[in-house]
């Protein structure tokens, strides 16, 4: 396990189906398409947001070896819960993990309608033929969708890859970030316990948001843009495909963690606030 830091807080976000998923049945409710470490500098108020593919294959546990998507599924069938997979997410980032945030994919869908849709930019119009039982279209320019279309742009992968899939999940969570700062809406308690409440039975976290400012304080700290860098390990950086069974992989370029290790190191220390001088 790696050290904790003090002028550091990181937080593992996990996006599950949920039971009530209409794919939750066939697919695993407990199974993770999202899978991302925020990690803020208290000091800087500096932060970076880095997407892990749900394809990368580990080890689990003492002879078993997995995709990662399934350790939480594993904590809570296992008896460790968020803290299994806090600690196998720490050892294969090197990073210490603080908290954890798991949500489903229903509150997902509420919270967006909660705060009146979201906006969308796009470069490009994008389809989705097969995966939502009808044709998905969103035209080139901005888009604005409620929280049902915000998450088939975001969970959207047969006509693209995962990898794609994880940079449109960023710009959807960027974009409810703006939505809410345009709502002053951290600044509105009504407004927050609200929506707090709406996910409040949709949730598993280890993190008090609910009598402590902790995860209000950074939102507000690092609402500026500018001061979040946002990543995506694919296979242009730092993983290379393979099979398993015949079950496509991802696999870390080296076969071991090392690579994905200095990239965290490396990212963690261009926000971290540079050493007061003598």
């Amino acid at each position: 396990m790696p050290n904790k830091e003090e002028n550091r807080f990181d937080i593992l976000l996990l996006g599950i189906r949920g039971e009530d998923g209409p794919d939750a049945k066939d697919a695993g409710p407990l199974l993770a398409d999202t899978i991302m470490v925020v990690s803020y500098d208290k000091i800087s108020k500096k932060a970076s947001l880095v997407s892990l593919p749900r394809d990368l294959y580990v080890k689990i546990k003492k002879n078993k070896n997995d995709k990662i998507n399934t350790a939480y599924e594993y904590g809570v069938y296992g008896g460790g819960g968020l803290n299994f997979t806090k600690e196998l997410i720490s050892k294969i980032t090197g990073v210490y993990i603080d908290k954890a945030v798991v949500i489903n994919f229903s509150s997902f869908e509420k919270i967006i309608d909660e705060i009146g849709g979201i906006d969308i930019a796009l470069a490009k119009p994008f389809e989705e033929s097969g995966q939502w039982g009808y044709e998905f279209k969103l035209p080139a320019g901005v888009n604005h969708l409620n929280g049902q279309n915000a998450l088939y742009y975001a969970r959207s992968r047969y006509s693209s890859s995962d990898f794609d899939r994880s940079r449109r999940q960023q710009q959807v969570i960027f974009a409810i970030k703006d939505k809410l700062a345009n709502l002053n809406f951290w600044s509105n308690p009504v407004k927050t316990i609200t929506a707090l409440n709406t996910l409040r039975g949709n949730i598993d976290t280890d993190l008090n948001i609910w009598n402590t400012g902790d995860l209000l304080n950074m939102a507000k700290e690092i609402n500026d843009s500018a001061k979040i860098t946002k990543h995506v390990i694919s296979t242009e950086n730092l993983v290379y495909e393979s099979r398993e069974n015949n079950a496509y992989i991802l696999l870390p370029v080296g076969d071991n963690f090392d690579q994905i290790k200095n990239f965290f190191k490396n990212l963690n220390q261009e926000i971290t606030a540079p050493s007061p001088t003598p």
